[in-house]
């Protein structure tokens, strides 16, 4: 089976209207988690904590999209090894 990560991460916004945060040294990372639903509980609840602030707002990244893993590694991912 596929392990598909999702990142949950959050911070102060600049405006409400756009995705470019305040601090992004402050920016708040829940966690990595192992599948969607689990992300998504965890989304939630920091959405839900900060919804009287306008200015908070916390996303959800699909790692496991960042990277395929069919795909031939680039050079400097090499360096690592």
């Amino acid at each position: 089976m596929t392990q598909r990560l999702h990142l949950v991460f959050g911070g102060e916004l600049v405006s409400p209207d756009r995705t470019v945060f305040k601090d992004p040294a402050a920016i708040h990372v829940v966690g990595i988690f192992p599948d969607y639903a689990s992300a998504y509980g965890a989304w939630k609840a920091e959405a839900q904590r900060t919804v009287d602030d306008a200015h908070m707002r916390y996303f959800i990244a699909h790692i496991h999209r960042l990277r395929d893993e069919a795909t031939e590694a680039a050079p400097t991912e090499e360096l690592g090894s």
